[in-house]
């Protein structure tokens, strides 16, 4: 019996301090510059992936804040030998973001548009500039920066430079290569220059000054001129040709070093500043959606498509369609019906030839013997087809029931005119290996997505992985294709390119590298002499991790918090700060420690046990976690559906477990029980809480931020006005006495009772002392947590059985039995009861109480949502009550308030808190004018506005309210 090879290291079986100067090289890097220097192990956990199947721990982070900074650094490294690795917005899938080396990471200080030149039409940049702050400049002046990929909120310029990325509209404005006109470098040996494009007699005086610059540039002529016939022979001729370094700008007809180094992955140089060019942005734009059989004949038709002349042309298979839909997915019916979908944009200034030559396609496709099925889409509904576009392949891997799917194969192209015979090809060949994987990306350009079902986790999965992966570079080489279309080569397919190029090529690959640099010290192993695509995997036939008992049951991950904290793939949604709540914390800091990915990051290594040790008494964890609100934006937003709320909670349970809790923990966690004590006599207990001896020893004692002020208790609580109401109506609905609504703003559940009574319901309010206990999850409070839910199930056991609705004024409170509930008590039918009769009151006016016309209310709305209210319920019927109230509403894109609880409370964090805040919310508010009424169901949210900005907002039971008595005077 032959005896197979062992496989290579997984990331696991390396050693986690494998540089043996780290320590003289942290002191070195901390004498030298001014940005932050960081290689503890939390750090370093963070940055060891990226988006890819690949996990290397660095040596450390240095955050620079200048160039000055990063010439330091890379002095300092040459210093001690230490490789350097320059990182954009680590969202890359090929493994190229992560190294054992010293990461660069620009985005949180070298973020700047130095210069944007609307007439020469250029813009000037640093290097950890997100691609959308440029866009959005640019778009100031009906022009753009072409090429944008999905991750366009959150990448760089950097590492768009890196990855010679592209995007949906490399129709319209070619691979970034097609768009860089001039980049200031760094070299490892300490040398910076400008490149760009050079003509012969710019290279004769570059040769004629002599120096270094000029032993680089004699080189790159030679390799150029040495391997002409070559390059021309080798290199496809195809729209998308991203894999390997781009010999052919290094031809004597097109002579150009900025372009030769575009999409070298950062294994030659560090990009310093970079010009790039803008091009005319079309102002008016037209989505048409295509539905076909299947992806193949959509595939057949994108040369027929392709004559039309549009400026996007993506497609992608039904079965992501059916994936989203298992998950929930909203917006889905804007699909067109068919297997496989093709989505194609027309761009123009002059919006009549837009929609002109999308009808045209229309009547074209209608001709065919089986046409497609169409459709047009307006400009809002464009918005949510592209967000489907975007996000839902990799979210609908991830969808319940569906195998995991990993990146591995994910980026090959080929000449449009093939891209259906090589569907065709690929697909059996994932048929033949038994492997399930759907189709995506950028028709157009005949660039294909990803991601598969393979096993990464036992030998024989792997090498099935390595085999599979061979034979797919095979075919696409025989299809004149290259391995990669945008997303580059890394470690995911750097081994596989002689397949594509043939030694020579490869021989001139080492020698450009060589060229920048002769220490193999930029990101080495990546690209040429790289890693084998089953080395130091992220997860391998050694990944163990720890799978602990917990509270939270986890079932959509099998019962693991190990996979649940796995979900994280790295794509990096979490650090967008354009818009939607995830991730608040993140948006103000920039610090990767405070994303959602960060956090992950460091549960997925606290389970290893490698880097992270402790367990769940790590420090550094608890430290990463403390600024996240809780806010459950990441369990909506993140594609992969991250909880970090929940692991939040889980992992404080544990991390308490035998120790007491701070006493503010006590204060907030159990504010139920002290509101309800206090209720006995509220107006002795406000005259206390007023007294300034009182406030500063509470503010001592509880950490509590001076700036606040503690709510008030209310004269009557709801439970006690209720008891004196009769009830009226047939239709018995019980309204939950939330704490902050019964105790604090009973004013709020007065509203709904008498909104609900109008409405001809006969409305109930439990009178036992009962809480969902959201405060307890924030501080890690599991067991008391359960007991409430317990008590809550027992106390309304009858009501709970028959079916009663159930409704909640406080979204925080109905997340609890949405949520929560389930994940604590999966196979209790009362408890999947309860959560099937909760509703907040605008989805129970909207979907539970037929024939409920809302009272007309011709008045200006400005609506803030709460973060749970938008992740677990969604926002949807409330907007659509209070519209079809007549009120001129806003939705407020703001994100998170910043209060959050307890977390706006704290001293230590109330700067945080207000820096939130004044991101979006507080802004706005504050230039709204004095007769709109600002609409929020949270009571933090409430609270923290009114603390900002002195306006009152409402609840949109008030609001209800106000508009009946005004219909009735």
């Amino acid at each position: 019996m032959q005896t197979l090879p062992p496989l290579p290291l997984s990331s696991h079986a390396k050693p986690v301090d494998a540089f043996p100067a780290a320590a003289e090289l942290e002191k070195e890097l901390k004498q030298n510059i001014r940005g932050e220097v960081r290689f503890d192990r939390g750090s370093r956990a963070m940055y060891s992936t990226d988006g890819s199947n690949y996990r290397q721990v660095p040596i450390g982070l240095v955050i620079p804040r200048d160039e000055g900074d990063v010439v330091a650094a890379m002095a300092a490294c040459r210093k001690f030998d230490a490789p350097v690795l320059a990182r954009g917005a680590g969202t890359s899938l090929a493994g190229q973001c992560c190294n054992v080396a010293v990461v660069l990471d620009f985005t949180k200080y070298m973020n700047q548009i130095l210069e944007l030149d609307p007439q020469q039409r250029f813009a000037s940049v640093q290097p950890g500039v997100v691609l959308d702050t440029l866009r959005n400049q640019a778009e100031a002046y009906h022009l753009t920066f072409a090429p944008d990929p999905s991750t366009h909120n959150r990448c760089t310029i950097g590492g768009m430079i890196g990855n010679n990325s592209c995007g949906t509209h490399s129709l319209l404005g070619g691979k970034t290569v097609d768009n860089v006109e001039e980049l200031r470098i760094l070299l490892y040996d300490g040398t910076q220059m400008t490149v760009g494009p050079t003509t012969g007699e710019d290279l004769d005086r570059i040769l004629q000054e002599g120096g270094r610059r000029a032993e680089i540039y004699s080189a790159l002529r030679g390799i150029g001129n040495r391997n002409a016939d070559l390059i021309r022979a080798k290199f496809p001729q195809i729209p998308r040709r991203v894999s390997g370094y781009n010999l052919d700008d290094l031809l004597p007809e097109r002579f150009n070093v900025a372009r030769a180094l575009v999409g070298t992955e950062g294994t030659c140089v560090t990009v310093l500043e970079a010009r790039v060019k803008l091009i005319a942005s079309p102002q008016h734009r037209v989505l048409l959606g295509i539905g076909y059989k299947d992806a193949f004949v959509a595939a057949d038709h994108v040369p027929e498509i392709l004559s039309f002349q549009p400026i996007g042309l993506e497609g992608f298979e039904g079965s992501i369609v059916d994936g989203l839909r298992r998950k929930g997915a909203p917006k889905l019916d804007l699909l067109p019906d068919g297997r496989g979908i093709v989505l194609v944009e027309f761009g123009s200034d002059d919006p009549g030839d837009a929609l002109r030559r999308a009808q045209q396609l229309v009547d074209r496709l209608s001709q065919l013997p089986e046409p497609p099925n169409t459709r047009l889409y307006t400009p809002a509904e464009a918005r949510a087809v592209w967000h489907l576009r975007e996000s839902g392949p990799r979210a609908a891997a991830f969808a319940p029931g569906a195998l995991p799917q990993w990146e591995g194969w994910d980026d090959a192209a080929v000449a449009p005119e093939k891209l259906g015979g090589y569907l065709r090809d690929i697909r059996a060949l994932m048929n033949e290996y038994g492997y399930e994987g759907a189709f995506y990306g950028h028709f157009g350009h005949g660039c294909i997505h990803m991601r598969v079902s393979f096993d990464l986790q036992s030998e024989a999965g792997i090498r099935k992985y390595g085999e599979f992966i061979e034979r797919a570079a095979d075919l696409v080489v025989s299809y004149g294709g290259s391995l990669s279309g945008e997303h580059g080569d890394g470690q995911s397919r750097g081994a596989l390119l002689p397949k594509m190029f043939g030694p020579e090529l490869m021989n001139a690959f080492r020698q450009f590298k060589a060229v920048w640099d002769p220490r193999n010290k930029m990101n080495p192993h990546k690209v040429v002499d790289a890693y084998l695509p089953t080395e130091n995997l992220r997860l391998g036939v050694d990944y163990k991790p720890l799978q602990p008992e917990t509270h939270f049951k986890f079932v959509e991950d099998g019962g693991s918090f190990a996979n649940a904290a796995a979900r994280c793939i790295g794509l990096g949604a979490c650090r967008k700060v354009d818009g939607g709540s995830m991730c608040p914390s993140y948006m103000v800091t920039l610090e990767e420690e405070h994303s959602t990915r960060g956090r992950a990051h460091m549960l997925f290594e606290l389970l290893q046990g490698e880097v992270i040790d402790g367990g769940w008494k790590n420090e550094r964890v608890k430290q990463a976690l403390d600024l996240c609100l809780a806010c459950k934006a990441c369990k909506a937003e993140c594609p992969a559906n991250v909880d970090l709320a929940t692991y939040k909670a889980e992992f404080l349970s544990h991390y308490y477990q035998g120790k007491r809790r701070p006493l503010h923990a006590y204060a907030f966690a159990l504010i139920d029980q002290w509101a309800q004590l206090g209720s006995f006599a509220p107006r002795a207990a406000n005259l206390l809480a007023d007294t300034s001896r009182f406030r500063r020893t509470m503010q001592k004692a509880l950490a509590l931020a001076p700036q606040r002020q503690l709510p008030r208790l209310a004269n009557v609580s709801l439970q006690r006005w209720a008891r004196k109401q009769r009830p009226a109506g047939s239709q018995r609905v019980i309204l939950w006495a939330d704490t902050f609504n019964n105790y604090f703003k009973p004013e709020t559940g007065r509203a709904a009772w008498k909104v609900l009574t109008h409405g001809g319901f006969r409305v109930s309010v439990p009178q036992q002392h009962l809480c969902c206990g959201r405060p307890l999850y924030d501080f890690g409070m599991l067991d008391r947590a359960k007991r409430y839910l317990w008590r809550i199930m027992g106390v309304l056991a009858f009501e709970i059985d028959a079916g009663l609705p159930i409704v909640v004024l406080e979204p925080s409170c109905a997340s609890v039995f949405r949520d929560e509930l389930q994940n604590l008590f999966p196979g209790d039918e009362r408890a999947a009861r309860l959560r099937r009769q909760t509703f907040l009151l605008s989805e129970f006016l909207q979907h539970h109480a037929p024939g409920y016309r809302p009272p007309q209310f011709d008045q200006s709305v400005l609506l803030h949502g709460h973060c749970h209210h938008k992740a677990i319920m969604r926002l949807t019927d409330e907007e659509t009550l209070l519209r079809s109230m007549g009120a001129n509403l806003k939705p407020l894109d703001a994100g998170c308030c910043g209060m959050a609880g307890p977390f706006g409370f704290d001293k230590d964090k109330y700067a945080l808190s207000q820096a939130i805040g004044e991101r979006v919310l507080f802004p706005a508010v504050r230039q709204t004018q004095p007769e709109t009424l600002i609409v929020s169901d949270g009571f933090s949210c409430r609270e923290q506005i009114f603390h900002a900005t002195g306006r009152q907002a409402m609840h949109l039971a008030e609001v209800l309210h106000r508009a009946i008595g005004q219909a009735e005077e």
